[in-house]
């Protein structure tokens, strides 16, 4: 017996009247029974009602489910083409080479439980008495990634201690690692995890204080000051935890002192799916701008806080190193970004996970912390301008504009006597050039005297060998600064710590006061006919560069070959004129694209030579380099070329030892990244080139642009794109589907649609995109004249100008104009592919339904009908199976967990409505069932674009069950972002077809889904969790739509709670 229903429209009657928004009444969950006296009724799921089609309107002929356009076919493989030649060039061309060596170590971690006098007596015995240093894990991270930097902190320390063991007197002390345990927390994709971790460690800072007051004043150490501050070691984002400590309110200022990252993501978030990162991102970045930008220290709560930010290079694959430049956040004089290749004796690109164990890195960060300790101040580290200057030593090349020279500081401490002076001197304007030490019999000095002051501001003093010459008492090379000696009553013969006579038995000699310059030694990796790599295990070269600045108060640069017997070693040293080591491609961009750059080295030339090539500045873009020398025409070269890339913003080099060919690429002007907070000069690219000046050959030098390496250094930058772009594409085939059923009433398949975007939006949007690009590329522009940049470089960046790369594709350069577009295209082609995915999923679940379908059939009474395909639950069970979950959405789970449902629920509607219109209307694919399938199956793809947004925070609610199921989840829980998600998605599963809008109301959703479109294009990269709300708006107003009809009376409300128990309890859709 079939219920009765009321007809809203018959094959001989007219249509009831129709809704504001409504042309006529479209209700496609139709019942069609098949009566038989040997087969079961057979009850389909859409009703009798016909589709209302408007006059006029002609049917096409049914194209196949699988058909696309030509043009379709074209872009797809213009896209997939793209993403192969990007993804190959990213995995095999222009990688850096893995050289870490891995730190070995047993750990023993001992969990502090406040277990203080107050439970033994032995609290004080055995409490820290080092400096107290703090690590913080990533994102996902363990507390048991500090075990290497721990174990090569007691390594160090113990040797300094063998070496000398009154250390301790002068303020130098051990390291105590502290660590914490977050249970493996998911940081980066949740803010307010971040938060929380950051208001835990400070009270944990305040904690590890407390476990050194009065620890020291039972011992020799009671006359020292209890810390006040700690240092921290942040890993990835543990980075942006300690400096979100110095924002939270339980921070106690100057508690934290000193910052060293690694691998953080400071510049921006590396993910935008969730607002709060992004919001905490943005708080702490202004917080950290406004602090430096105070004019007065009593103003700057950061005044006496550094940061040192190392990153890892093009190995690392999880986090974009270019995130890691604080330049926009603090000034130099604070802190600076530096890469690993560039550290000396690490020369090494690092990956994410490995910058933790990497043995070369983990020796420079313990000697550097253990340098600016000086447990003499109440800090436990050296004053801010010195703790800056050991960084900068350990950590910089010292071949920086402002590398800083410790030799002027230094008071003479060796006395060189020599027997005849005029025999050692060097002829000035001469070169200095050892080939084997331990020639002569007995020690020889040799003197360059430094030039006059006149005329030589631009001079330097360049020295290369590869002896050690740090080394005072071990090695047989030494370089000395010295002036004529002259005897006062302050200073004597005997007051000299080192006396070199060379004089022998003469009589007359001449004596010098000389400083040692190992202390201004610069470590340049070793270049044999042998080497490989520049972190190959083999000692480096030594090399010395002067500026006269820093010499001028010398007369004599002396080098003493004090080796008694021949020995292996050899020494080149000269004084030049800066201008004359350094040269200047001034070609454009264009041109080096296309034709190149080709630089002779002359037979005659320096030691060191620089060219600098200021329009490649961009981190898009890679290049092969070619050094070609010819052969030396007398004897057999000192040592093999060095090269080295380098930039100045941030701290990039990178060497090539033994050098022929080279692949360059670095780390530059980069997609959006902001503003300097103090721009400096721009220059880009700099080529610094070692090689043996004795050859007398010349050298060629080619560089080429590498198209295809380029294409892989869109990766990291570009590849949270595909969470905003395609769903404009989305956007805009939707628009097109429900401007062709208002109008024509035909919901047109999501192939179709895509042919029509393609056929007549397309090149509208990609000449938009091209326009935008090189508009924002244009006014984000780097200067490239000099006044523009010393305009830029003298004043400060302002607070709007940190986020003008955030549009479109955040652009710097008009050059690179054509990735919107591309992107674009790449975007679209990927829809396509994921839209016939979609489609073949959709048709194996048919069939699963299909056969589930026919089992229940046999098993049921053969009298008895098959439910319909879509069955309405009584209204009453579906607003209380709403309300149940909203509840749990508003105290329990996020959002994003309900919004999973809805698209699992989706996923199911939309199979049933493949079902219904395959049995029912598979010739007539125009009718009323297909529409509905159409209709759904968009839905679900725009909502499939949207899940990758919601799925990080709903795998961090996740983690957190895991790690302890009662921990609250403390965000997310916004009700208005799900309900009309929950409400289209339970409206669908009844089959209700939205009603057409015939009226100007159309245009609601025309530009509803424009905006979004244009949205997804512009903001969506960088907002990318906006996405989500824009796209509930639309979904509110489709459910707007579809409630249109409804009568909102009294007795139709009453109604809606009446529980009709047929059908076992749910009642079947009326008839």
């Amino acid at each position: 017996m079939r219920s009765r229903r009321p007809s809203s429209s018959t094959d001989d009657g007219d249509p009831e009247p129709a809704s504001p928004l409504d042309g006529g009444d479209y209700n496609y969950s139709t019942s069609a029974a098949i009566s038989s006296t040997t087969k079961p009724d057979v009850t389909t799921p859409i009703s009798k009602e016909k589709m209302e089609e408007p006059r006029g309107y002609r049917r096409v002929k049914a194209r196949s489910f699988w058909a696309c356009s030509i043009s379709t076919l074209c872009v797809t493989i213009l896209s997939a083409l793209t993403m192969v030649a990007i993804v190959h060039s990213f995995q095999s061309r222009q990688c850096d080479v893995k050289g870490c060596i891995k730190t070995y170590m047993s750990p023993a971690y001992a969990p502090l439980v406040n277990f203080d006098t107050e439970h033994t007596r032995f609290a004080s015995k055995y409490k820290p008495r080092g400096v107290p240093v703090l690590f913080i894990p990533g994102n996902a991270g363990s507390y048991k990634q500090v075990r290497s930097m721990a174990k090569e902190g007691a390594r160090q320390w113990a040797e300094l201690v063998q070496v000398n063991p009154g250390i301790e007197e002068s303020g130098r002390h051990k390291l105590d690692f502290f660590t914490v345990d977050f249970n493996e927390d998911i940081t980066a994709f949740h803010g307010q995890t971040l938060l929380d971790q950051a208001e835990y460690l400070n009270d944990a800072v305040a904690y590890i204080l407390s476990l050194y007051h009065d620890a020291r004043k039972s011992t020799l150490d009671s006359d020292l000051p209890d810390p006040s501050s700690v240092i921290i070691v942040g890993h990835s984002m543990g980075g942006i935890v300690a400096r979100t400590m110095l924002t939270m309110p339980n921070y106690q200022l100057n508690s934290v002192n000193t910052i060293i990252t690694l691998s953080t993501p400071h510049a921006r978030a590396p993910v935008s799916f969730d607002e709060q990162i992004v919001s905490t991102y943005t708080h702490i970045n202004d917080y950290w701008r406004k602090s430096y930008s105070a004019e007065w220290a009593p103003y700057n709560p950061l005044f006496y806080t550094t940061l040192i930010s190392i990153a890892g290079g093009s190995l690392d694959t999880v986090v974009p190193s270019d995130y890691a430049n604080v330049a926009s956040i603090l000034p130099e004089t604070n802190g600076f970004t530096v890469f690993t290749s560039s550290i000396p004796d690490v020369w090494v690109s690092i990956d994410h996970l490995a910058i933790l164990w990497c043995n070369q890195l983990m020796k420079v960060l313990i000697g550097s912390l253990l340098d600016i300790v000086d447990v003499k101040r109440p800090g436990q580290t050296k004053s801010r301008p010195d703790r800056m200057r050991v960084f900068k030593k350990w950590y910089l090349t010292g071949m920086e504009d402002n590398a800083i020279k410790t030799l002027p500081q230094e008071t003479p401490s060796t006395l060189l006597t020599l027997e005849d002076i005029s025999q050692s001197m060097i002829p000035q304007g001469e070169r200095l050039v050892i080939r084997e030490l331990g020639q002569s019999p007995k020690p020889r000095a040799y003197l360059m005297p430094i030039p006059a002051t006149t005329g030589t501001a631009g001079a330097r003093f360049t020295l290369l060998t590869n002896r050690n010459l740090e080394h005072v008492q071990d090695d047989h090379l030494k370089v000395l600064l010295c002036s004529m000696f002259s005897s006062t009553p302050s200073q004597t013969a005997q007051s000299f710590p080192m006396n070199m006579d060379l004089s022998g038995d003469g009589s007359g000699s001449t004596k010098l006061a000389c400083k040692l310059a190992g202390s201004d030694v610069i470590h340049l990796p070793a270049s044999t006919k042998d080497s490989q790599y520049p972190f190959d295990q083999s000692s480096p070269f030594s090399y010395l560069q002067y500026d006269f600045g820093d010499i001028y108060e010398h007369q004599f640069v002396a080098v003493v070959d004090s080796a008694a017997t021949p020995t292996t070693g050899w020494a080149v040293g000269e004084f030049v004129y800066r201008n004359a080591q350094k040269m200047q491609a001034n070609t454009s961009l264009t041109g080096l694209l296309v034709d190149g750059l080709h630089v002779t080295l002359a037979s005659n030339r320096h030691l060191v030579q620089e060219l600098t090539i200021p329009a490649i500045h961009s981190s898009l873009l890679t290049w092969k380099l070619s050094f070609q020398p010819q052969s030396c025409r007398n004897l057999e070269p000192l040592f093999q070329p060095i090269l080295r890339q380098y930039i100045s913003e941030p701290y990039e080099s990178k060497y090539f030892v033994n050098v022929k060919n080279a692949d360059i690429h670095f780390h530059g002007s980069a997609p959006f990244m902001p503003q300097a907070l103090k721009p400096g000069p721009h220059r880009g690219l700099s080529l610094q080139f070692w090689s043996d000046p004795t050859c007398n050959a010349p050298v060629d030098v080619t560089l080429k642009f590498d198209p295809w390496g380029s294409l892989g250094k869109l990766v990291m930058r570009y590849r949270t794109i595909f969470a905003a772009f395609p769903l404009l594409m989305v956007a805009s085939v939707s628009r097109k589907q429900f401007r062709e059923y208002n109008s024509r009433g035909r919901f047109i398949s999501f192939n179709e649609g895509l042919d029509i975007m393609i056929a007549q939006t397309l090149p509208v949007t990609l000449v938009v995109f091209s326009t935008l690009a090189a508009y924002f590329a244009i006014v984000n522009a780097v200067p490239s004249s000099p006044m523009s940049q010393n305009r830029r470089h003298n004043r400060e960046t302002t607070k709007a100008e940190y986020a003008r790369n955030d549009l479109l594709i955040g652009l710097q350069d008009p050059f690179f104009w054509f990735l919107a577009p591309l992107f674009a295209l790449v975007s679209l082609g990927v829809v396509v592919v994921v839209n016939y995915l979609v489609m073949v999923i959709l048709r194996i679940l048919m069939g699963y339904y299909t056969i589930l379908d026919y089992v229940s059939l046999l098993n049921r009474d053969k009298k008895r009908s098959i439910a319909a395909a879509f069955v309405a639950s009584s209204p009453k069970r579906r607003v209380m199976t709403t309300l149940v979950l909203l509840s749990f959405v508003a105290f329990v789970v996020p959002y994003q967990f309900a919004y999973l449902v809805a698209c699992i629920v989706q996923l199911a509607t939309t199979v049933r409505a493949l079902k219904c219109a395959h049995d029912n209307s598979a010739g007539d694919r125009h009718s009323a069932q297909w529409n509905f399938y159409h209709y759904t199956h968009s839905i679900m793809i725009l909502m499939l674009w949207i899940l990758p947004i919601n799925l990080p925070v709903l795998v961090v609610w996740i983690h957190n069950l895991a790690v302890h199921w009662l921990t609250p989840f403390s965000s997310h829980h916004n009700l208005i972002s799900i309900v009309p998600f929950i409400l289209l998605v339970e409206t669908l599963t009844s089959g209700k077809m939205i009603p057409r809008v015939t009226t100007r109301l159309w245009l609601v959703t025309d530009i509803l889904l424009a905006f979004l479109a244009f949205y997804a294009g512009i903001w969506g990269v960088t907002y990318a969790y906006r996405l989500h709300h824009l796209v509930n708006v639309v979904v509110a107003w489709l459910i707007t739509v579809h409630f249109s009809k409804a009568r909102l009376t009294t007795s139709g409300l009453l109604e809606l709670f009446n529980d009709d128990e047929e059908a076992g309890g749910s009642k079947q859709r009326p008839e």
